[in-house]
């Protein structure tokens, strides 16, 4: 798998650098770039399989970059410092990103993941979707999830999403227009990611977006009436967090 590095920081590309070398034999890395301008005139000559690159750099960012490049025909793993919004967009648009300091157990799991993409022989360009992401940071609610799906991936609006339902390690999503999107990552992993919008885990097989809310019905726990008729029962141990959730929402 040949590599090129970019990263405005020397120290950064060293530790990369050895943490490949040390922990990922199959990666031969081609070139560093400390620069977009430079990084792109590498990817152009070498034509590399994976480009790992840094997002925040002076000048150019590590995005900029990429909108340069109409045909991408490597894949991207982002590397990124910490920073709570970016990653939220990263993981909303089902990037692969490492954080600074890059953990070693991290690093092995994305190249094993851009191993299986290359063998599979997909391409897949999430540009788009990120930079509108990055966009909407201080707008989650606005932020589009991207999918990943056996053909490629999905691109969906949250308010697309009427609910989401566990199916043993699957989560089913059930969409406005009726029609339902099986992805292959847990219903926890979505109810951890969309937590600061208008979805809500109010049964353990069941994550709702509060905005197609139609109807609750009193009970133990109750029942909730979705936009699409469907009928969610709300477990009794989350029945307070739900009310107190829907007062926040519809502000009643």
């Amino acid at each position: 798998m040949k590599a090129i590095l970019v990263d405005d920081e020397a120290d950064g590309i060293r530790t990369l650098q050895k943490m490949l070398e040390k922990h990922c034999p199959q990666v031969t890395i081609a070139a560093t770039g400390s620069s977009a301008d430079r990084a792109k005139q590498h990817i152009e000559e070498l034509r590399p399989d994976v480009v790992f690159l840094d997002i925040q750099m002076p000048g150019k960012s590590g995005l900029d970059l990429l909108t340069e490049i109409p045909d991408k025909n490597f894949e991207v793993i982002f590397v990124t410092a910490h920073n709570e919004y970016m990653l939220q967009a990263l993981q909303y648009s089902a990037a692969d990103y490492l954080l600074k300091p890059v953990d070693e157990d991290r690093l092995v799991e994305a190249v094993q993941r851009v191993e299986k993409k290359l063998e599979a022989g997909k391409k897949e360009d999430l540009t788009e979707t990120l930079m509108y992401n990055l966009s909407k940071t201080d707008k989650p609610a606005e932020m589009r999830l991207c999918l990943p799906t056996l053909k490629g991936f999905i691109v969906l609006k949250l308010d697309d999403i009427v609910y989401c339902e566990a199916e043993r390690s699957y989560t089913i999503f059930h969409l406005e227009n009726k029609k339902t999107v099986t992805v292959s990552k847990s219903l926890i992993e979505y109810d951890s990611l969309l937590k600061d919008t208008s979805f809500l885990r109010i049964h353990k097989s069941f994550l709702v977006n509060l905005h197609h809310v139609r109807e609750y019905q009193r009970g133990e726990g109750g029942m909730v009436i979705m936009s699409d008729n469907a009928e969610i029962e709300v477990s009794r141990r989350r029945k307070e967090q739900f009310m107190q959730k829907i007062k926040e929402v519809f502000r009643y």
